[in-house]
């Protein structure tokens, strides 16, 4: 089959387009056949290498996906070859503290589909059957890959871990990304207030076309004091933060007392200052989040089934421009999700 894959870390340009061998079906696991597969930034630490995580190579990368059964393993019951799935990534062994507990993401043998086992951008993919979900009627392959990881991370650190409440304020930093545009809405369905902040206009006009109550240009703001100005001098309830070393001293600054600032990454560094005394003083809660449990996601697909949830798909690629397309993730150029079209080479 072709596939995006590499042999080595490093750059994009350790990526090749080209044939490697069709994954086989175990038990219990499905093969699809791709038809859509999403971009996160994900794939490019994988693609440059994570402390700890060994790989077989060549390494196929891709967290998102979406296609037709294409063979179903022995012992798999809810699906058959034809019809549509969408993946949710995260694999679980199901048999930890965790796991029974109904916290997957918390498993002790925690993966995800294309950082830590072949992935998506590829003609085919397998996974195992809990891992799978029917794409709801009416919904596209593309709209299917968008969803699953953005989604899932946002549910949980607003819901399940933000325990996020109607009238309630949110900043999201840097409105653009699938995880923050996921987070503008459903801080919006959920009835917050929200405030945005980037360094481009045109993605702030955008955020307020979905719902943002206010925009600011870090550039050309000082965020804290005009997210202070807007709130009474209070602060916001909520802070997601994923961006990591740049804005992690704003996000202290712009929490209310007694509020709480959610990370699920940091895109611009691991390590930012800490300020322990702001805070302890002013008693925040710094909260971590990944990927959700099977139920969150569960509660999340029926959003996207209602359509009261929708990613919105900034660019979409075919699977051989797949350099072309991370690098265009890379520039932060997109406003939604980018995705490749699988299968569509001719």
């Amino acid at each position: 089959m072709r596939a995006l894959h590499f042999t080595e870390h490093g750059d994009i340009d350790k990526l090749s387009y080209g044939e490697v061998a069709t994954p086989s079906v175990a038990r219990g696991a499905v093969r699809v056949a791709t038809k859509a597969a999403a971009l996160n930034h994900l794939d490019l630490f994988v693609l440059g290498g994570l402390a700890g995580v060994e790989l077989a190579m060549p390494h196929t990368p891709g967290s998102d996906g979406a296609g037709i059964v294409e063979e179903a393993g022995e012992g798999v019951t809810r699906f058959k070859a034809g019809d549509p799935v969408m993946l949710n990534p995260l694999l679980s062994c199901g048999r930890c503290e965790f796991c029974r507990n109904g916290e997957h993401s918390l498993c002790v043998k925690v993966k995800i589909l294309g950082e830590h086992t072949a992935g998506t951008y590829a003609e085919y993919f397998v996974a195992p059957e809990e891992n799978l979900w029917p794409v709801p009627a009416g919904r596209s392959f593309e709209e299917a890959a968008a969803f699953s990881l953005v989604y899932q991370t946002a549910w949980r650190m607003l819901i399940g871990r933000g325990r996020l409440r109607p009238g309630e304020d949110v900043l999201i930093h840097g409105i653009g990304g699938g995880v923050s545009i996921a987070a503008l809405q459903i801080s919006k369905l959920t009835g917050a207030r929200v405030f945005v902040t980037s360094s481009s206009d045109e993605k702030l006009r955008k955020a307020r076309e979905l719902g943002a109550d206010f925009g600011y240009n870090y550039k050309e703001s000082e965020i804290t004091a005009e997210v202070l100005h807007e709130t009474g001098k209070r602060g916001v309830d909520i802070v997601i933060d994923s961006v990591g070393k740049v804005t992690w001293a704003e996000s202290l600054k712009a929490a209310r007392r007694g509020g709480r600032v959610i990370t699920c990454g940091a895109t611009t560094g691991p390590n930012p200052p800490a300020a322990i005394h702001m805070i302890f003083w002013k008693q925040i809660e710094v909260i971590g989040s990944t990927m959700s449990s099977q139920s969150e996601y569960g509660q999340v697909v029926q959003l996207f089934e209602s359509r009261q949830l929708t990613p919105v798909i900034d660019r979409v690629f075919p699977l051989s421009e797949g350099r072309a397309a991370l690098e265009y993730l890379k520039a932060g150029k997109q406003f939604g999700k980018v995705v490749l079209r699988v299968g569509e080479e001719g």
